[in-house]
């Protein structure tokens, strides 16, 4: 099921979006064996195999519990972009724990296990209603879609000369990817908006 979510392009500047496709029925466990009491905090899980602003959440974690998400029970807002630091070292850039307890045992970070991109396709088409005209298209083809199999992201780019052609005010969007065996899944969907350059 696609999720929802509105994306904001400046006119006569360039529009990056990151994305990150996970297979939300397939949780990774991994154990925690240190947490620094610094900003950000660093965590010790051996053979992570996250890569680069993988978001993951944190649960059972004892004497540093600030760090905590409730166990079982863990919501979208628990999950935070990591930083790696090495194969067994990650930091979590929005966490300050310099004032949290002492890390002393145990805990896990959990996170959705990435698709495997290696193959696929994309497609993103932006049109004035759902069913209606087509705006924009951005696709593996054109170079506006980037696929990253290696770090499991997948980049939306609109230079800043596209955008400032923009004539258009709002739209609607889906993002679909397409498996080397033609499988058609859409990942993303929402309204776009575009809005003035402040400085023109």
């Amino acid at each position: 099921m696609a999720v929802s979510k509105d994306f904001t392009i400046e006119q006569g500047r360039t529009f990056t979006q990151l994305i990150y496709w996970a297979d939300e029925d397939k949780i990774v466990y991994k154990p925690i064996t240190g947490a620094t009491q610094t900003a950000p905090v660093r965590l010790t899980v051996t053979g992570h195999s996250l890569t680069n602003g993988w978001p993951v959440a944190v649960t059972n974690v004892k004497g540093m519990t600030e760090l905590n998400a409730e166990a079982n029970a863990v919501k979208d807002k628990d999950y935070t972009p990591t930083t790696i630091i090495d194969p067994d070292t990650i930091e979590l850039n929005a966490i300050n724990a310099a004032g949290f307890k002492a890390y002393t045992s145990g805990g896990y970070i959990q996170y959705f296990q990435p698709v495997d991109l290696t193959g696929y396709t994309a497609r993103m088409t932006v049109k004035d209603k759902v069913g209606g005209t087509e705006l924009l298209s951005l696709t593996s083809a054109n170079s506006r879609v980037t696929i990253d199999a290696t770090n499991k992201t997948i980049t939306l780019t609109i230079t800043a000369v596209d955008t400032a052609a923009i004539t258009w005010s709002k739209g609607v969007y889906d993002l679909e990817m397409v498996s080397p065996s033609n499988v058609v899944t859409a990942i993303l969907t929402g309204k776009v908006t575009v809005t003035k350059e402040v400085t023109t």
